[in-house]
Protein backbone atom coordinates (compact mmCIF):
# COMPACT_ATOMS: atom_id res chain seq x y z
CA UNK A 1 0.00 0.00 0.00
CA UNK A 2 2.74 2.33 0.56
CA UNK A 3 3.94 1.85 -2.73
CA UNK A 4 1.14 2.64 -5.04
CA UNK A 5 0.73 5.30 -2.41
CA UNK A 6 4.02 6.67 -3.31
CA UNK A 7 2.86 6.40 -7.06
CA UNK A 8 -0.49 8.37 -5.97
CA UNK A 9 1.44 11.06 -4.99
CA UNK A 10 3.96 11.31 -7.63
CA UNK A 11 1.70 11.08 -10.67
CA UNK A 12 -0.11 13.46 -8.30
CA UNK A 13 2.69 15.92 -8.16
CA UNK A 14 3.71 15.65 -12.11
CA UNK A 15 0.07 17.00 -12.84
CA UNK A 16 0.65 19.94 -10.23
CA UNK A 17 3.44 20.75 -11.79
CA UNK A 18 1.78 20.80 -15.75
CA UNK A 19 -0.81 23.04 -13.57
CA UNK A 20 1.66 25.45 -12.83
CA UNK A 21 3.33 25.68 -15.59
CA UNK A 22 -0.38 26.77 -17.94
CA UNK A 23 -0.66 29.28 -14.75
CA UNK A 24 2.76 30.52 -15.42
CA UNK A 25 1.67 31.46 -19.82
CA UNK A 26 1.59 35.52 -18.32
CA UNK A 27 4.60 35.15 -16.84
CA UNK A 28 6.43 33.38 -19.69
CA UNK A 29 5.26 35.71 -22.37
CA UNK A 30 6.47 39.03 -20.49
CA UNK A 31 9.86 37.14 -19.92
CA UNK A 32 10.12 36.42 -23.84
CA UNK A 33 9.28 39.80 -24.58
CA UNK A 34 11.50 41.42 -21.96
CA UNK A 35 14.39 39.23 -23.43
CA UNK A 36 13.02 40.17 -27.18
CA UNK A 37 13.64 44.00 -26.34
CA UNK A 38 17.24 43.97 -25.30
CA UNK A 39 18.96 44.09 -28.70
CA UNK A 40 21.91 41.79 -28.37
CA UNK A 41 23.11 41.67 -31.84
CA UNK A 42 25.84 40.36 -32.92
CA UNK A 43 28.22 41.53 -34.72
CA UNK A 44 29.42 43.41 -33.15
CA UNK A 45 27.69 42.18 -29.79
CA UNK A 46 25.39 44.85 -28.15
CA UNK A 47 23.81 44.66 -24.83
CA UNK A 48 25.76 41.40 -23.80
CA UNK A 49 25.92 43.04 -19.84
CA UNK A 50 22.13 43.93 -19.94
CA UNK A 51 20.76 40.88 -20.74
CA UNK A 52 23.11 38.89 -18.26
CA UNK A 53 21.89 41.55 -15.35
CA UNK A 54 18.51 41.59 -16.24
CA UNK A 55 18.76 37.66 -16.50
CA UNK A 56 20.65 37.86 -12.88
CA UNK A 57 18.38 39.91 -11.00
CA UNK A 58 15.20 37.35 -12.35
CA UNK A 59 16.99 33.69 -11.60
CA UNK A 60 18.51 35.62 -8.18
CA UNK A 61 14.72 36.06 -6.94
CA UNK A 62 14.45 31.69 -7.30
CA UNK A 63 17.13 31.27 -5.38
CA UNK A 64 19.86 31.18 -7.62
CA UNK A 65 23.47 31.95 -7.57
CA UNK A 66 25.20 33.79 -9.99
CA UNK A 67 28.35 34.48 -11.66
CA UNK A 68 28.68 36.85 -14.23
CA UNK A 69 31.92 35.92 -16.34
CA UNK A 70 33.44 38.23 -19.36
CA UNK A 71 35.31 35.61 -22.22
CA UNK A 72 38.60 38.42 -22.30
CA UNK A 73 40.28 37.81 -25.31
CA UNK A 74 38.22 36.24 -27.43
CA UNK A 75 37.50 37.25 -31.02
CA UNK A 76 34.93 40.13 -30.72
CA UNK A 77 35.59 41.26 -26.98
CA UNK A 78 36.56 44.51 -26.83
CA UNK A 79 35.96 47.39 -23.74
CA UNK A 80 33.29 48.60 -26.39
CA UNK A 81 31.84 44.97 -26.91
CA UNK A 82 32.61 43.01 -23.96
CA UNK A 83 31.78 39.15 -24.18
CA UNK A 84 29.87 38.42 -20.95
CA UNK A 85 27.77 35.26 -20.12
CA UNK A 86 25.70 34.80 -17.34
CA UNK A 87 26.22 31.03 -15.36
CA UNK A 88 23.41 30.40 -12.57
CA UNK A 89 23.28 27.39 -10.13
CA UNK A 90 20.71 26.25 -7.37
CA UNK A 91 21.37 23.26 -5.26
CA UNK A 92 19.29 20.63 -3.72
CA UNK A 93 18.46 19.49 -0.41
CA UNK A 94 20.30 16.31 -1.19
CA UNK A 95 23.38 14.93 -3.09
CA UNK A 96 23.23 13.81 -7.06
CA UNK A 97 23.67 15.07 -10.65
CA UNK A 98 23.06 18.59 -12.13
CA UNK A 99 21.34 19.45 -14.95
CA UNK A 100 22.38 22.36 -16.81
CA UNK A 101 19.94 24.32 -19.59
CA UNK A 102 22.40 26.23 -21.79
CA UNK A 103 21.03 29.37 -24.12
CA UNK A 104 22.74 31.96 -26.38
CA UNK A 105 21.90 35.27 -25.61
CA UNK A 106 22.87 36.79 -28.83
CA UNK A 107 20.80 37.20 -32.14
CA UNK A 108 21.62 37.69 -35.66
CA UNK A 109 21.60 41.32 -37.86
CA UNK A 110 17.46 42.67 -38.54
CA UNK A 111 17.97 42.56 -41.73
CA UNK A 112 14.72 43.91 -44.73
CA UNK A 113 11.48 42.92 -44.59
CA UNK A 114 9.86 42.81 -41.52
CA UNK A 115 5.99 43.88 -40.72
CA UNK A 116 6.25 43.67 -37.24
CA UNK A 117 9.07 45.53 -34.78
CA UNK A 118 11.80 43.39 -34.60
CA UNK A 119 12.44 44.31 -31.64
CA UNK A 120 9.24 45.04 -30.48
CA UNK A 121 8.07 41.65 -28.57
CA UNK A 122 4.46 42.06 -29.87
CA UNK A 123 1.96 39.44 -28.98
CA UNK A 124 -0.46 38.67 -31.77
CA UNK A 125 -2.40 36.06 -32.19
CA UNK A 126 -0.81 33.75 -30.15
CA UNK A 127 2.93 34.49 -31.31
CA UNK A 128 5.24 36.81 -29.76
CA UNK A 129 7.53 39.00 -32.69
CA UNK A 130 10.91 39.73 -32.77
CA UNK A 131 14.41 38.76 -33.54
CA UNK A 132 15.51 36.27 -31.78
CA UNK A 133 12.22 35.13 -30.42
CA UNK A 134 12.62 31.86 -31.68
CA UNK A 135 16.55 31.59 -31.85
CA UNK A 136 16.52 31.75 -29.12
CA UNK A 137 14.63 33.77 -26.30
CA UNK A 138 11.59 32.23 -26.45
CA UNK A 139 13.60 28.30 -25.55
CA UNK A 140 15.59 30.56 -23.02
CA UNK A 141 12.37 31.72 -21.47
CA UNK A 142 10.70 28.46 -21.50
CA UNK A 143 13.60 26.70 -19.85
CA UNK A 144 13.24 29.19 -16.97
CA UNK A 145 9.22 29.10 -16.45
CA UNK A 146 9.98 25.15 -16.04
CA UNK A 147 12.92 25.38 -13.58
CA UNK A 148 10.20 27.65 -11.76
CA UNK A 149 7.07 25.44 -11.77
CA UNK A 150 9.63 22.82 -10.88
CA UNK A 151 10.64 24.57 -7.84
CA UNK A 152 7.40 25.08 -6.78
CA UNK A 153 6.61 21.28 -6.91
CA UNK A 154 9.98 19.84 -5.64
CA UNK A 155 11.90 22.30 -3.97
CA UNK A 156 13.93 19.37 -2.17
CA UNK A 157 15.51 18.17 -5.06
CA UNK A 158 18.65 15.87 -5.22
CA UNK A 159 21.58 17.48 -7.37
CA UNK A 160 21.46 20.91 -8.77
CA UNK A 161 20.41 22.91 -11.65
CA UNK A 162 22.42 25.43 -14.07
CA UNK A 163 21.20 27.89 -15.85
CA UNK A 164 23.32 29.71 -18.56
CA UNK A 165 22.84 32.56 -21.20
CA UNK A 166 26.25 32.48 -23.07
CA UNK A 167 28.04 34.61 -25.91
CA UNK A 168 28.19 34.62 -29.67
CA UNK A 169 26.38 31.44 -30.55
CA UNK A 170 25.86 33.03 -34.06
CA UNK A 171 29.61 33.93 -34.73
CA UNK A 172 30.76 30.68 -33.52
CA UNK A 173 30.64 30.63 -29.73
CA UNK A 174 34.00 31.62 -29.11
CA UNK A 175 33.50 34.05 -26.69
CA UNK A 176 30.84 31.83 -24.69
CA UNK A 177 30.18 28.15 -24.40
CA UNK A 178 33.50 27.79 -26.10
CA UNK A 179 35.25 30.06 -23.37
CA UNK A 180 33.29 28.62 -20.10
CA UNK A 181 34.12 25.00 -21.23
CA UNK A 182 37.52 25.72 -21.23
CA UNK A 183 37.26 27.28 -17.52
CA UNK A 184 35.92 24.01 -16.70
CA UNK A 185 31.91 25.11 -16.66
CA UNK A 186 30.73 21.92 -18.45
CA UNK A 187 33.05 19.20 -16.92
CA UNK A 188 31.62 15.67 -16.14
CA UNK A 189 32.72 16.20 -12.72
CA UNK A 190 30.27 19.75 -12.46
CA UNK A 191 27.56 18.86 -14.99
CA UNK A 192 25.90 15.52 -16.05
CA UNK A 193 23.38 16.56 -18.21
CA UNK A 194 22.74 19.40 -20.87
CA UNK A 195 19.92 20.72 -22.60
CA UNK A 196 20.47 23.60 -25.37
CA UNK A 197 16.85 25.09 -26.18
CA UNK A 198 17.66 25.66 -29.76
CA UNK A 199 14.56 25.75 -32.11
CA UNK A 200 14.37 22.28 -33.50
CA UNK A 201 10.29 21.92 -32.64
CA UNK A 202 8.82 20.57 -29.51
CA UNK A 203 8.43 16.76 -30.42
CA UNK A 204 11.92 16.34 -31.78
CA UNK A 205 15.27 15.82 -29.91
CA UNK A 206 18.12 16.93 -31.15
CA UNK A 207 21.39 14.58 -30.88
CA UNK A 208 24.25 16.62 -32.42
CA UNK A 209 24.88 17.90 -35.85
CA UNK A 210 27.02 17.63 -38.99
CA UNK A 211 30.92 18.56 -39.40
CA UNK A 212 32.40 22.00 -40.59
CA UNK A 213 35.12 22.93 -42.84
CA UNK A 214 36.11 26.33 -43.79
CA UNK A 215 38.72 27.56 -45.86
CA UNK A 216 39.81 30.68 -48.08
CA UNK A 217 41.20 29.50 -51.57
CA UNK A 218 42.76 32.34 -53.46
CA UNK A 219 44.06 32.35 -56.75
CA UNK A 220 47.05 34.24 -58.09
CA UNK A 221 47.36 36.11 -61.03
CA UNK A 222 49.65 39.31 -63.15
CA UNK A 223 48.62 42.38 -63.23
CA UNK A 224 48.47 44.64 -66.27
CA UNK A 225 46.71 47.14 -68.16
CA UNK A 226 42.95 45.83 -69.22
CA UNK A 227 42.89 47.02 -72.68
CA UNK A 228 46.20 44.55 -72.88
CA UNK A 229 44.91 41.52 -70.96
CA UNK A 230 47.48 39.58 -72.87
CA UNK A 231 50.02 40.74 -71.08
CA UNK A 232 49.18 40.05 -67.48
CA UNK A 233 47.15 36.80 -66.20
CA UNK A 234 43.72 37.22 -64.90
CA UNK A 235 43.16 35.74 -61.48
CA UNK A 236 39.31 35.86 -61.58
CA UNK A 237 39.61 33.47 -64.77
CA UNK A 238 41.85 31.08 -62.37
CA UNK A 239 38.80 31.18 -60.08
CA UNK A 240 36.59 30.46 -62.76
CA UNK A 241 38.35 27.13 -63.25
CA UNK A 242 37.93 26.02 -60.01
CA UNK A 243 34.47 26.54 -59.52
CA UNK A 244 34.03 25.00 -62.97
CA UNK A 245 35.77 22.02 -62.02
CA UNK A 246 33.96 22.04 -58.30
CA UNK A 247 30.59 22.01 -60.66
CA UNK A 248 32.10 19.07 -62.95
CA UNK A 249 33.19 17.18 -60.11
CA UNK A 250 33.28 18.13 -56.65
CA UNK A 251 29.45 18.95 -56.34
CA UNK A 252 28.68 15.29 -57.98
CA UNK A 253 30.76 13.54 -55.56
CA UNK A 254 29.33 14.98 -52.36
CA UNK A 255 25.66 14.07 -54.10
CA UNK A 256 26.82 10.42 -53.41
CA UNK A 257 28.22 10.59 -49.84
CA UNK A 258 25.56 9.62 -47.71
CA UNK A 259 24.80 9.34 -43.57
CA UNK A 260 22.90 7.43 -40.92
CA UNK A 261 22.90 10.47 -39.11
CA UNK A 262 19.07 11.74 -39.04
CA UNK A 263 19.88 15.13 -40.45
CA UNK A 264 16.59 17.17 -40.87
CA UNK A 265 15.68 18.73 -43.56
CA UNK A 266 16.47 15.38 -45.49
CA UNK A 267 18.21 17.43 -48.16
CA UNK A 268 21.44 17.42 -45.78
CA UNK A 269 21.47 14.18 -45.33
CA UNK A 270 24.31 14.22 -47.64
CA UNK A 271 27.65 16.16 -47.89
CA UNK A 272 27.25 19.72 -48.96
CA UNK A 273 29.20 22.91 -49.66
CA UNK A 274 28.50 26.45 -50.27
CA UNK A 275 30.55 29.11 -52.01
CA UNK A 276 29.79 32.15 -49.13
CA UNK A 277 31.76 34.52 -50.81
CA UNK A 278 34.06 35.75 -53.64
CA UNK A 279 36.14 38.74 -54.42
CA UNK A 280 38.62 39.15 -57.16
CA UNK A 281 40.08 42.20 -58.56
CA UNK A 282 39.91 46.01 -56.66
CA UNK A 283 38.57 46.71 -53.83
CA UNK A 284 34.92 48.07 -53.34
CA UNK A 285 34.73 51.75 -53.59
CA UNK A 286 34.12 53.72 -50.65
CA UNK A 287 30.04 54.87 -49.85
CA UNK A 288 29.49 57.79 -52.20
CA UNK A 289 32.48 57.07 -54.92
CA UNK A 290 30.65 57.51 -58.22
CA UNK A 291 33.91 57.41 -60.30
CA UNK A 292 34.98 54.86 -62.69
CA UNK A 293 36.87 51.28 -61.53
CA UNK A 294 40.65 51.53 -63.07
CA UNK A 295 41.24 49.16 -66.38
CA UNK A 296 42.99 46.20 -64.39
CA UNK A 297 43.74 42.78 -64.85
CA UNK A 298 43.37 41.60 -61.49
CA UNK A 299 46.03 39.64 -60.03
CA UNK A 300 44.19 37.46 -56.77
CA UNK A 301 40.60 36.06 -56.24
CA UNK A 302 39.61 35.01 -53.04
CA UNK A 303 36.50 32.40 -52.11
CA UNK A 304 35.13 31.52 -48.65
CA UNK A 305 34.03 28.00 -49.17
CA UNK A 306 31.72 26.35 -46.49
CA UNK A 307 31.82 22.31 -46.54
CA UNK A 308 29.48 20.44 -44.31
CA UNK A 309 30.46 16.67 -43.48
CA UNK A 310 28.81 13.55 -42.40
CA UNK A 311 29.73 11.54 -39.32
CA UNK A 312 31.23 9.18 -41.88
CA UNK A 313 33.87 11.55 -42.71
CA UNK A 314 36.97 12.31 -41.54
CA UNK A 315 37.94 15.95 -41.51
CA UNK A 316 41.24 15.43 -42.74
CA UNK A 317 39.91 13.79 -46.30
CA UNK A 318 37.54 17.08 -46.18
CA UNK A 319 40.69 18.98 -46.68
CA UNK A 320 42.34 16.69 -48.45
CA UNK A 321 39.40 16.54 -51.43
CA UNK A 322 39.82 20.32 -52.24
CA UNK A 323 43.23 20.31 -52.21
CA UNK A 324 43.85 17.43 -54.69
CA UNK A 325 40.90 19.62 -56.91
CA UNK A 326 43.16 22.53 -56.72
CA UNK A 327 46.43 20.04 -57.16
CA UNK A 328 44.49 18.53 -60.80
CA UNK A 329 44.39 22.24 -61.92
CA UNK A 330 47.43 22.92 -61.16
CA UNK A 331 48.81 20.41 -62.98
CA UNK A 332 46.52 21.17 -66.03
CA UNK A 333 46.06 24.91 -66.06
CA UNK A 334 48.94 27.48 -67.31
CA UNK A 335 49.71 29.82 -64.69
CA UNK A 336 47.52 28.36 -62.33
CA UNK A 337 48.57 29.06 -58.64
CA UNK A 338 46.34 29.12 -55.47
CA UNK A 339 47.13 28.99 -51.30
CA UNK A 340 44.14 27.11 -49.46
CA UNK A 341 43.71 28.61 -45.64
CA UNK A 342 42.02 26.87 -43.63
CA UNK A 343 39.64 29.05 -41.16
CA UNK A 344 37.34 27.07 -39.21
CA UNK A 345 36.60 23.62 -38.58
CA UNK A 346 34.24 21.10 -36.22
CA UNK A 347 33.76 17.64 -36.28
CA UNK A 348 30.85 15.90 -36.07
CA UNK A 349 28.68 15.28 -33.07
CA UNK A 350 26.18 12.88 -32.29
CA UNK A 351 25.06 11.98 -28.88
CA UNK A 352 24.08 8.06 -28.50
CA UNK A 353 19.71 7.55 -28.56
CA UNK A 354 20.91 5.62 -25.06
CA UNK A 355 21.85 8.84 -23.15
CA UNK A 356 20.11 9.52 -20.41
CA UNK A 357 19.63 12.83 -21.30
CA UNK A 358 17.91 11.65 -24.25
CA UNK A 359 15.95 8.97 -22.81
CA UNK A 360 14.25 10.98 -20.50
CA UNK A 361 13.81 13.98 -22.89
CA UNK A 362 12.14 11.69 -25.22
CA UNK A 363 9.70 10.16 -22.46
CA UNK A 364 8.37 13.18 -21.28
CA UNK A 365 7.52 14.60 -24.53
CA UNK A 366 5.31 11.71 -25.43
CA UNK A 367 3.61 12.38 -22.00
CA UNK A 368 3.50 15.56 -22.35
CA UNK A 369 2.18 15.64 -26.30
CA UNK A 370 0.69 12.22 -26.75
CA UNK A 371 3.08 10.87 -29.32
CA UNK A 372 6.76 9.41 -30.01
CA UNK A 373 9.34 12.01 -30.22
CA UNK A 374 11.56 12.15 -33.49
CA UNK A 375 15.18 11.93 -33.25
CA UNK A 376 17.19 14.42 -35.62
CA UNK A 377 20.53 16.35 -36.08
CA UNK A 378 20.78 19.69 -36.94
CA UNK A 379 22.23 20.43 -40.71
CA UNK A 380 24.50 23.39 -38.75
CA UNK A 381 26.40 23.59 -36.13
CA UNK A 382 25.56 25.22 -32.49
CA UNK A 383 27.21 25.40 -29.41
CA UNK A 384 26.94 21.48 -28.20
CA UNK A 385 30.72 21.25 -30.34
CA UNK A 386 32.23 23.31 -27.29
CA UNK A 387 30.64 20.98 -24.63
CA UNK A 388 31.34 18.08 -26.41
CA UNK A 389 35.24 18.87 -27.72
CA UNK A 390 35.99 20.88 -25.19
CA UNK A 391 34.12 20.07 -22.21
CA UNK A 392 34.26 16.00 -22.84
CA UNK A 393 30.62 16.16 -21.69
CA UNK A 394 28.49 13.65 -24.23
CA UNK A 395 25.65 13.78 -22.22
CA UNK A 396 23.83 16.50 -24.26
CA UNK A 397 21.21 17.47 -26.46
CA UNK A 398 19.49 19.85 -27.86
CA UNK A 399 15.26 20.72 -27.50
CA UNK A 400 13.26 23.45 -27.60
CA UNK A 401 10.44 25.39 -28.93
CA UNK A 402 9.99 27.23 -32.18
CA UNK A 403 10.08 26.38 -35.47
CA UNK A 404 14.18 26.10 -37.36
CA UNK A 405 13.14 27.62 -40.68
CA UNK A 406 11.77 30.70 -38.87
CA UNK A 407 15.33 31.58 -37.65
CA UNK A 408 17.22 34.49 -39.02
CA UNK A 409 14.38 35.13 -40.70
CA UNK A 410 11.65 38.87 -41.25
CA UNK A 411 9.00 38.58 -39.04
CA UNK A 412 10.78 35.62 -36.68
CA UNK A 413 8.06 34.42 -34.08
CA UNK A 414 7.76 31.91 -31.17
CA UNK A 415 4.03 30.41 -30.69
CA UNK A 416 3.23 30.57 -27.07
CA UNK A 417 1.77 27.31 -26.98
CA UNK A 418 4.91 25.80 -28.20
CA UNK A 419 6.67 27.17 -25.22
CA UNK A 420 4.45 26.07 -22.94
CA UNK A 421 4.67 22.65 -23.86
CA UNK A 422 8.44 23.08 -24.10
CA UNK A 423 8.41 23.87 -20.63
CA UNK A 424 6.35 21.06 -19.42
CA UNK A 425 8.92 18.93 -21.50
CA UNK A 426 11.71 20.30 -19.77
CA UNK A 427 10.39 20.64 -16.03
CA UNK A 428 9.03 16.55 -16.08
CA UNK A 429 12.78 15.65 -17.54
CA UNK A 430 14.11 17.52 -14.57
CA UNK A 431 11.60 15.94 -12.54
CA UNK A 432 12.94 12.73 -13.51
CA UNK A 433 16.66 13.30 -13.56
CA UNK A 434 16.39 14.79 -10.45
CA UNK A 435 13.89 12.98 -8.26
CA UNK A 436 13.49 9.87 -9.96
CA UNK A 437 9.72 11.09 -10.64
CA UNK A 438 9.60 9.17 -14.39
CA UNK A 439 8.07 10.96 -16.95
CA UNK A 440 7.42 7.80 -18.49
CA UNK A 441 4.86 7.17 -15.72
CA UNK A 442 2.74 9.94 -15.78
CA UNK A 443 -0.16 7.96 -17.15
CA UNK A 444 -0.23 5.85 -15.32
Amino acid sequence: MMALGKGADMQDKRHEFMQRVEAKRDGLIALTQALIQIPTLNPPGEYYHDICAYLEKHLRGLGFECEMIRAYDTPGDSPRHPRWNIVARREGGRPGECVHFNSHIDVVEVGQGWSMAPFGGELKDGRIYGRGACDMKGGLAASIIAVEAFLEVWPAFSGAIEISGTADEESGGFGGVAYLSEQGYFSPSRVQHVIIPEPLHKDRVCLGHRGVFWAEIETRGHIAHGSMPFLGDCAVRHMGAVIAEMETSLFPALAKKRTDMPVVPKGARQSTMNINSIHGGQDEPPPGFTGLPSPVVPDRCKMIIDRRFLLEEDIADVEAEIRALLEKLKSKRMGFAYEMHPIHSVNPVMTAKDAPVVTTVAAAIEAVLDKKPQFVVSPGTYDQKHIDRIGRMKNCIAYGPGILDLAHQPDEYIEVEDMIDSAKVMGLALADLLTGTSAANLGE
